[in-house]
């Protein structure tokens, strides 16, 4: 049987709110109600970075622009036979405002970031997050 590969990228979105609390931006998505951070297929022609600032906005109408060097990646298999591939860039974002793209996200969120681990279905999503919160603690841009 001939694997089928899919490649998909996204993006860690924070933002800094009152009284200094970050937020990581999350979707639902209305099939499982599983939590986890915007992302979808690559289109023909795009770049890993024009696939996750497009799929971003897509899914949550935040404008992205990817000014960070943090690029990690996840393997699994959806469904047998497929071999799929997961891009994460981390950004940071002043939009507050966000809206879920109808049919496919069921609920776009602000979640703070004590509660974003917890709230994470697949472990996949953990190690990202973990890698994530790693280098914005690293680069002193949120308290150790």
């Amino acid at each position: 049987m001939k694997m089928q590969h899919e490649k998909s990228c996204g993006a860690v979105v924070w933002r800094r709110g009152e009284n200094d609390q970050v937020y990581i931006l999350m979707i639902r998505h209305r099939h499982g109600g599983n939590r986890s951070f915007p992302k979808g297929h690559m289109e023909r022609g795009e770049t890993e970075y024009m696939t996750a600032v497009r799929e971003v906005f897509e899914e949550t109408a935040v404008q992205i622009r990817i000014n960070s060097d943090f690029r990690e990646t996840v393997h699994y298999s959806p469904m047998p036979g497929v071999e799929k591939e997961v891009v994460y860039f981390l950004t940071e974002t002043a939009q507050e405002e966000i809206h879920p793209r109808a049919g496919e996200i069921a609920k776009v969120e602000w979640v703070p970031l004590e509660e974003v681990e917890r709230s994470l279905t697949h472990e996949n999503d953990k190690i990202i997050f973990r890698a994530a919160v790693k280098k914005l603690r690293d680069g002193n841009k949120i308290k150790k």
